[in-house]
């Protein structure tokens, strides 16, 4: 196994705030065996915060992160720990499934590089973005991005359905809408290929930034794949009547 770095560095939080952070990442090859070409390819990269807030919203804001990053049912420990943890469970699946067979004509080499960071602010609302690209093979791999809000103030994760007002969803929904044709850039093809665009949607994956309120939309969710995943923002002017 060939481990390429591993670090953790401070620097001022991107979103604008006073919230300090640390970053730790890590890189990895893993190779099935002895000698031969296919691996398992790792990277991670997260940013958490170290200061700027109580220590209990950190601690609250750093457990949201590794949640949402890395789906465990337990938390071990640290954020290295949780990633160690995360990696070595990767490599077990990847050995399991290739255990006893043979080389054939077909690639084996599997890909997951994950990446956290802070993406945007909105008073005391903080976004968190988390990107993976995962490949197992096949015709292809696979991205996503899925966006978290915290509460600067408590640390809590701030649902969709917390953040803005009762009866919301109509109208939000005829907004995004509204601006699907510029999330796509205008293009007639990829408009036409969104897959029902009158049933599309607030789902709950919205990120806050200065600028107004994006959803994001997972490969096959609203589109076929070679779209990737879409992103729809909606400015403040025009949700404000609709925020708590």
């Amino acid at each position: 196994m060939k481990r390429f770095l591993s670090f953790a560095a401070i620097l001022v939080l991107a979103a604008g705030c006073n919230l300090r952070t640390a970053t730790y990442s890590d890189e990895q090859a893993t190779p099935l065996g002895e000698g031969q070409t296919d691996s398992l390819l790792q990277s991670v990269s997260i940013e958490y915060p170290v200061k700027g807030a109580k220590a209990e919203v950190l601690a609250k804001i750093e457990d949201g992160i590794l949640n949402t990053v890395f789906d465990m049912e337990e938390l071990p420990g640290t954020v290295e720990e949780t990633a160690l943890r995360y990696e070595d469970n990767l490599k077990d699946e990847y050995f399991n499934e290739y255990e006893g067979q043979e080389g054939g004509s077909g690639t084996r080499t599997w890909e997951d590089h994950v990446n956290g960071y802070f993406s945007g602010r909105y008073k005391q609302f903080l976004s968190y973005m988390v990107e993976i690209y995962s490949f197992r093979g096949g015709v292809h791999g696979i991205n996503t991005m899925t966006p978290v809000v915290f509460d600067k103030n408590t640390g809590d994760v701030v649902p969709e359905d917390a953040f803005f007002a009762d009866g919301y969803r109509e109208p939000v929904a005829a907004l995004l809408r509204a601006h699907l044709a510029e999330a796509l850039e205008n293009d007639a093809d990829a408009i036409a290929a969104v897959f029902e665009p009158g049933l599309l949607g607030p789902n709950g994956l919205y990120e806050v930034t200065k600028d107004g309120v994006t959803w994001y939309y997972q490969p096959y969710d609203i589109a076929p794949y070679y779209l990737g995943v879409i992103s729809i923002s909606v400015p403040w002017s025009e949700l404000k009547p609709y925020v708590r």
